[in-house]
């Protein structure tokens, strides 16, 4: 009786996850809203809403992908250097992910380890981005292909879970602060990871007075550059660009133009959607958390996609993505061909652009050493992922290509970095990678105190106990 309402729950989880974000997203966002107190009919509509911004979200960026994909293509194949790891998206990964056979395993451990982390107050995210797990799972699956080890496998997700629940909270303020996003955090591994990279390039760049100093943003460039500053003129300033050094026609120039300027106008309008959802969910989870956790505050967890439609983000991803393919050509050691995730670029670079507060000139440079980052790892681990991809039956358009790639998966740095230390030598690396973690967290928890307005509402909720 009991296995056959197992296998009953694990079917109807299978099938929503199959449905994919856009119906997942409602359902998990309904169910969210209905256990902290909104009623069906608030909660379903709060729920819907973020289903249609997520679907405006990934048509945009599906249009972008569409547009600029070729044109990223016609300009590395202008360069006459062959790259023999093609980059299929995330899409692609995601549907490799969810295709292992112990993908059930490593989706119930991060649950559980967010639950014992809220249990132990050692997170204050909620993470409810169930969809976006499968960049944590991800590093389990190929550690588990690579060792034939399923403990390793869940091993490397709990690391990956912790890490990232843990980053959620450290960087929710930055969250709050600069995208005016209050009580949520973002612990989508897509845009978290490139703080690894971000936190001490951005310290390290503060050393320097032409950076500390500068205080150049997008809304400067916009102030100074009058007509030509609009985000919409940019967009078409830089789609016409790309379209010229990809060697396109003039009609083809000119519709790329059109098109980049289209995404700067149409993702911030979807975001905005996303946003009219998420703020019901929002203020019943904190009335929630105050009632059952005694005052304690708790950060939701969302996908990273509320926060990509800023301008700041958008532009400066616009700008890295013709810098990351000429970087691609003359990179060492670079296998990777940028195609599909092209379009994701402003996933990796939204953080940075929180952590600098909008610096476009800082932006640049650690958005580029984040791009070689993807780049460097994405050629490492590429022959494993397209192992894996032939394993499960994941039937990729390669193009002729000989290996796969993303700026997903392993190709992110935290990702990388867990993925090498539970695959080469773990009984040396593991360990060393646990003190590493321990240390961080002592750091950010205890000497700067990142996450002091939730820690002292608490404090004084056991003053009052």
């Amino acid at each position: 009786m009991w296995s056959q309402i197992a296998n009953g729950f694990m079917a109807g989880f299978q099938f929503i996850i199959n449905c994919g974000p856009t119906v997942m997203l409602p359902i998990i966002i309904t169910v969210v809203g209905l256990i902290f107190g909104l009623k069906i009919s608030a909660a379903f509509k709060s729920g819907l809403t973020l289903g249609i911004g997520f679907a405006g979200i990934k048509l945009v960026l599906d249009f972008m992908t569409t547009n600029i994909g070729p044109a990223a293509k016609a300009m590395v194949e202008r360069t006459h250097v062959h790259l023999n790891a093609l980059d299929v998206g995330w899409g692609s990964i995601a549907a490799v992910t969810w295709a292992s056979p112990i993908i059930a395993i490593l989706i119930f451990v991060i649950l559980f380890i967010n639950i014992i982390l809220l249990i132990l107050k050692a997170t204050h995210t909620l993470d409810v981005d169930i969809w976006n797990y499968h960049h944590m799972a991800i590093v389990g699956i190929m550690v588990y292909f690579v060792t034939k080890s399923v403990l390793l496998a869940v091993g490397s997700v709990a690391v990956m879970a912790i890490v990232t629940f843990k980053m959620s909270d450290w960087s929710q303020p930055m969250v709050q602060k600069f995208f005016n996003i209050p009580g949520v955090s973002l612990p989508t591994v897509s845009a978290l990871s490139s703080l690894v990279i971000a936190v001490p390039l951005n310290w390290l760049l503060d050393k320097i007075p032409f950076f500390r100093k500068s205080k150049f943003s997008i809304k400067d460039a916009q102030k100074y550059l009058g007509f030509f500053g609009d985000s919409m003129i940019m967009g078409l300033l830089i789609g016409l660009a790309i379209g010229i050094f990809a060697g396109y026609g003039l009609q083809q120039i000119l519709q790329l133009g059109v098109s980049m300027s289209a995404v700067l106008v149409l993702i911030p309008k979807m975001t905005s959607m996303f946003m009219e959802g998420l703020m019901p969910i929002s203020e019943s989870a904190q009335k929630w958390s105050q009632k059952k956790f005694k005052g304690r505050k708790l950060f939701i967890g969302l996908d990273a996609a509320v926060i990509v439609g800023n301008p700041d983000v958008i532009t400066t991803a616009l700008i890295i993505i013709p810098l990351t393919i000429a970087m691609a050509v003359v990179l060492p050691g670079n296998r990777v061909l940028p195609f599909a995730d092209l379009a994701v670029v402003p996933f990796r670079v939204a953080m940075v652009v929180a952590l600098t507060n909008g610096n476009l000139l800082k932006n640049i440079v650690i958005g580029l050493a984040v791009t070689a980052s993807l780049l460097w790892c994405g050629s490492a681990t590429s022959p494993v992922l397209t192992a894996i991809a032939k394993s499960v039956g994941i039937k990729l358009s390669t193009g002729g290509s000989l290996l796969i790639s993303s700026f997903a998966a392993t190709s992110m740095i935290q990702s990388f970095i867990v993925y090498f230390c539970f695959t080469w030598h773990p009984e040396f690396c593991v360990p060393i990678l646990l003190i590493v973690i321990a240390l961080t967290w002592y750091y950010f928890d205890k000497v700067k105190h990142i996450n002091k307005e939730a820690e002292a509402a608490e404090n004084a909720m056991k003053k009052k106990d």
